[in-house]
């Protein structure tokens, strides 16, 4: 039987899963990412440690391998995992500083020198990037100022996907998706954009050359297989970024299945057919990157989910919460219960889901969450269901941006993440969306969409599509109640009218906040 291996960085653990070519995981270990402070003046400042990144690595694949009778049989291994933070390498290959986690804020005066010098919408017709303080370049050009004589010595600065390959193999290669999110790649050529380069300084000779995900780069060399347990000569494959491995194994690289993943935020993938940079997907809030399936892009965006539900479960829900001590069961099966008590409409309660500002489809750091429509006689149950449905509200909103500024036309929902353990709400998001939702069994996506693109690479799949046939299992299907979708659909116009009703309130208790605060 043959196996392969998918490596998934992720920012609290890194991940070692073998799977057969059905897509059964066959082993598995992981270690828990460790994120340091490394300057007690800068108590925010957040970074990787090169080392601990490598020895979780290679303790996972060593721990994953001791569990497989003979570990040659994994025919591939790829790395997925975070966007956007890198490692400077010497020419010797030693790292001479650590990552910068995307968590880290030292990078905003850069961000806005890119806003001034690049711009926002320049900088999204040529790589599709909204500019994010933890955008790969700026941390080069923080180098530049704060850290010169490290940059001196740097051959490579390798993205943290890209690490692990070059300490597997020894080879320097990134892939198209992990270029995406550098602001310094051209999603048109596919390559390194010469005018964000001249813009910014930045030394193509630093860069890696980018390449389609599913291309070996290497292999195993035979110090890499003494610290892992993988065989010397298994073929390593470029994997790509965590989103988008993730909606390999999830069907959303074909036209038309959007892809949510529901955590503590709602993230939509849905693939393109061609890079859509248009002012139109920048002013949404959306970024365009290169997918991990060949010829294809992907739109993406991400809106506040479980952070909300988790506000209110926290601030409101302890008579859940000791209903459950004392009879047993979960406060969250009970606030569902609770929720459910108030009909569809919420007895006319209506729910800005705006507690973190918006970041899609709607753009604006001070917008602020609200409840409209409260009266005396109003319930925790309406509040609740209507915290609920606004949230869902807030997706078909994301649909009909994607449909009226993208052309992009959704046929089918997918989703995975903690967060589809809601059954009341994913019933309620088919009901508003008038489309069948189905919730995938996929427990892990992102390491099974590398381990799939390992296997494309080294031959035991001729493509994404037969790839994804092979491990497809069905989910369960959420099918819409059309006559409520026709009530939401009324719901919805109301719902349409509350940011712009709120936008220039929303501001003013900002700032009269900040003032009080200042005083």
């Amino acid at each position: 039987m043959d196996y392969l291996a998918g490596i998934d960085l992720g920012s609290t653990s890194l991940k070692a899963m073998v799977y057969d070519l059905n897509g059964n995981a066959r082993a598995q270990a992981s270690r828990p990412t460790q994120r340091f402070n490394p300057d007690p003046e800068h108590p925010d400042w957040t970074i990787w440690k090169p080392e601990q990144i490598w020895d979780g690595v290679r303790e996972s694949l060593r721990e994953a391998t001791t569990q497989l009778d003979n570990p040659a049989r994994i025919k591939g291994v790829a790395v997925t995992g975070m966007g956007m933070d890198a490692v400077p390498m010497d020419r010797k290959g030693h790292w001479l500083y650590p990552f910068i986690s995307w968590t880290c804020p030292r990078t905003r005066p850069q961000q806005q020198w890119w806003l001034k010098n690049v711009g926002a919408q320049k900088q999204f017709a040529i790589s599709g990037n909204p500019v994010w303080h933890c955008n790969t370049a700026l941390r080069l050009l923080w180098m530049r100022e704060h850290e010169p004589a490290v940059l001196e010595k740097t051959a490579k600065y390798l993205l943290i996907e890209d690490f692990v390959n070059f300490m597997l193999c020894g080879e320097y290669a990134t892939d198209y998706s992990m270029a995406s999110n550098t602001l310094l790649f051209d999603q048109q050529k596919r390559h390194w954009s010469e005018e964000l380069l001249k813009i910014s300084g930045v030394d193509p000779e630093l860069l890696c050359e980018p390449q389609p995900s599913g291309t070996i780069i290497g292999e195993v060399h035979a110090e890499a297989a003494k610290a892992t347990g993988l065989a010397k000569g298994t073929p390593v494959v470029l994997g790509g970024h965590d989103f988008l491995c993730g909606a390999l194994p999830s069907g959303a690289f074909k036209p038309g299945v959007v892809l949510t993943v529901l955590g503590t935020w709602d993230i939509i993938v849905s693939a393109l057919a061609k890079p859509m940079l248009t002012p139109e997907a920048c002013e949404m809030g959306a970024w365009v990157d290169s997918h991990v399936a060949r010829d294809t892009w992907a739109v993406m965006g991400s809106a506040v989910a479980g952070e909300a539900t988790e506000w209110f479960r926290r601030e409101y829900g302890s008579e859940e919460k000791r209903k459950a001590e004392a009879e047993g069961g979960s406060d969250w099966n009970n606030l569902m219960a609770t929720a459910q008590e108030s009909p569809p409409g919420a007895n006319g309660v209506l729910f800005l889901p705006h507690l973190c500002g918006s970041t899609f489809p709607i753009v604006d750091p001070d917008s602020m969450g609200a409840f409209v429509g409260l009266r005396n006689t109003v319930t925790r149950g309406d509040m609740l269901r209507s915290l609920i449905e606004g949230l869902n509200y807030q997706f078909v909103q994301i649909l009909e941006n994607l449909k009226s500024g993208l052309d992009l036309p959704a046929d089918k929902i997918v989703s995975v993440g903690g967060g589809t353990r809601n059954r009341f709400a994913m019933q309620n998001k088919a009901d508003m969306a008038g489309l069948p939702l189905e919730v995938l069994p996929l427990e892990e996506a992102t390491p099974l969409g590398a381990a799939l693109l390992a296997g494309i690479g080294v031959g035991l799949y001729k493509n994404e599509q037969e790839a994804f046939d092979q491990v497809s299992r069905p989910g369960e299907v959420y099918e819409p109640d059309l006559k409520l979708n026709e009530r939401y659909r009324d719901g919805y116009q109301v719902f349409e009218r509350l940011y712009p009703a709120l936008k220039d309130l929303n501001r003013d208790i900002k700032q009269t906040t900040n003032k009080t605060e200042g005083s």
